[in-house]
């Protein structure tokens, strides 16, 4: 049956007196998404079906940008814009519209799409976006619930019976939207600095340079009362180069750096003696042997130690995923077992902004259900504890514990935020080589590997493929017996999670972060991972990808030949 049911006009209705409720300092874009909040609840009360939850979150983001490649300015802009997303729950928290569709894979209709709504704070362009797509929105949570309701009916009972929602305490805060200035001539002059020396190397295939300046803030509104207004500022610096072997291979080097303001980004001078390392770097791995498929001992560096927990333990502790029959569920009846060495604790904290002084990605006040961020313990002494929730409960945990997290125009799935990895008793980086050798020794293997650097990593979760991992290094070295050390390329750190768990054996007292955004169903977010560099018993490296296209034919225009 197709519901043909449209909300008045806003103009029509008077608006709900909300200016009290507000918190102090609160800008007409909160106030404006209260009344239309309260008006989209009362017209829609007297529907067969009414909403018994409605939450409207407006991201705005305000960010200057610029490229280079080679020397040259590519890409200069900046701007504005606003995007709205609707949160409506028709049905009960036990069953609701957003109840996945077994078969289908995913979750129902949690997520809006997204609209684009109006930058100028102005109440009433405001309202008349909310009000219409308010009304989109409840047609098709309506129409939605009528399909769970139809799956549930038609398919096995599910394994996780808990609800599809959890209530929360209303919270009531409001930041002053943050002053944005740039110079951006500036950052265009910075950014042609930074490619300029890969141009005057003919073996250089790609070099590319970015910086980006912003803020985002955000407005949220519930039906529970909630009132958020938040603002937070966030520069990256990327550059990226990319030569290739004799043999085909595509070799990149990375360096990315991340901070809350434009003034506390590195000098010009870090950043080139970085360019200088990477052109060094790629020199080097040029005419670097193959390394061949290998099990043995590792060391992972705290940077791809870091990349490996998010990968390999990150992903799979996400709450929601011990719900979806879809999922391999690999530690949901782990609770209360010990995963690694008693020394070892493992935290997600999105309330930490900074670790040793470097600032992280992953820091928010509130998470995007309205839900203040939470420290979690996940791994006390070495004994699993816990899994990230957003306010989609599951057997044992009915609450959201502040990771309900996504892109905008995406549903909210329990995310990673600052993923801390901590030893109580770490050793120095030389004792840990040291620690490695005597491994090489004692299972007879030529050499162990030392991952030094990664460009990122991919997880499976679900059982329909392999539950494994692939994190993928740029820089290893194999270590041999006298300590001697030898760059290598064409690796790829693979393996299942259980088995990788338990080849930890010990850790550095250094360190390592690691600063990027993580892409999963509910879209790209900024996360964050720390960990000292880690001592594995075994590993396993495969071949990596290789492209099979030739050296280019013509000669580099200008630059040494």
């Amino acid at each position: 049956m197709k519901i043909r049911f449209l909300l008045a006009a806003p103009a029509l209705l008077a608006s709900a007196a909300v200016a009290a409720e507000l918190p102090a300092g609160a800008t007409p874009v909160l106030a404006a998404m209260r009344a239309e909040l309260d008006h989209s609840l009362a017209a829609l009360k007297a529907q067969p079906a009414p909403p018994y939850f409605l939450s409207y979150e407006i991201t705005e983001t305000r960010r200057t940008a610029v490229s280079s490649s080679f020397g040259a300015l590519v890409a200069s802009s900046e701007g504005t814009g606003r995007v709205l997303d609707i949160d409506l729950r028709v049905g009960s928290p036990a069953l609701d519209n957003t109840h996945a569709i077994r078969g289908a894979g995913g979750f129902g209709g949690g997520g809006s799409g997204g609209a684009s709504i109006a930058v100028d704070d102005a109440p009433e362009a405001i309202r008349a976006t909310l009000w219409y797509q308010t009304d989109r929105r409840y047609k098709s949570a309506v129409e939605q619930l009528t399909r769970v309701k139809a799956n549930v009916q038609v398919k096995i009972d599910e394994e996780d019976k808990s609800a599809d929602f959890a209530t929360e305490a209303a919270h009531s805060y409001a930041e002053k939207p943050l002053a944005y200035a740039v110079d951006r001539k500036k950052l265009e002059e910075r950014v042609r600095r930074f490619t300029a020396p890969f141009a005057a190397n003919p073996r250089i295939y790609s070099a590319q340079a970015s910086i980006s300046v912003g803020v985002e803030t955000r407005w949220y509104v519930n039906s529970e009362g909630t009132l958020l207004q938040t603002s937070q500022p966030g520069c990256r610096i990327s550059v990226t180069a990319t030569t290739k072997a004799d043999d085909g291979m595509d070799l990149p080097r990375f360096q990315t750096y991340f901070a809350f303001r434009p003034e506390q980004l590195p000098s010009d001078e870090v950043v080139l003696a970085d360019v200088k390392k990477i052109l060094a770097d790629l020199d080097a791995l040029r005419t670097a042997p193959l390394v061949d498929p290998y099990t043995g001992p590792a060391i992972l560096s705290g940077r791809a130690a870091g990349v490996f927990f998010h990968e390999v333990f990150g992903h799979r502790i996400e709450g929601h995923r011990q719900k979806r029959a879809e999922e391999g569920q690999t530690f949901k009846k782990m609770l209360g077992q010990k995963l690694l060495p008693e020394t070892f604790t493992v935290f997600c904290d999105p309330n930490v902004p900074r670790y040793g002084g470097t600032e992280l990605g992953g820091h928010y006040l509130y998470d995007n259900q309205g839900v203040k961020a939470q420290r979690v313990p996940l791994i006390d002494a070495g004994v699993f504890t816990g899994f990230l929730m957003a306010r989609i409960p599951i057997d044992g945990f009915p609450a959201s514990n502040g990771h309900g997290r996504k892109a905008t125009g995406a549903s909210v799935v329990s995310r990673q935020s600052n993923l801390i990895v901590e030893v109580a008793k770490p050793v120095s980086h030389a004792a840990l080589k040291a620690e490695l050798l005597k491994l090489v020794a004692e299972q007879k293997k030529p050499y162990g590997l030392l991952f030094d650097d990664i460009e990122g990593g991919f997880a499976l979760t679900g059982r329909s493929q392999p539950n494994a991992f692939n994190v993928q290094p740029i820089l290893v070295y194999r270590v041999f017996p006298d300590g001697r050390e030898e760059l290598v390329r064409g690796a790829d750190f693979i393996g299942t999670p259980l088995s990788a768990f338990s080849k930890i054996v010990a850790a550095d007292d250094a360190p390592g972060i690691f600063n990027g955004v993580c892409g999963a169903e509910s879209g790209w977010v900024p996360v964050s991972a720390i960990s000292p560099a880690l001592l594995l018993s075994q590993v396993e490296v495969q071949k990596k990808e290789k492209s099979q296209e030739r050296l280019p034919l013509l000669a580099a225009p200008g630059g040494a030949q």
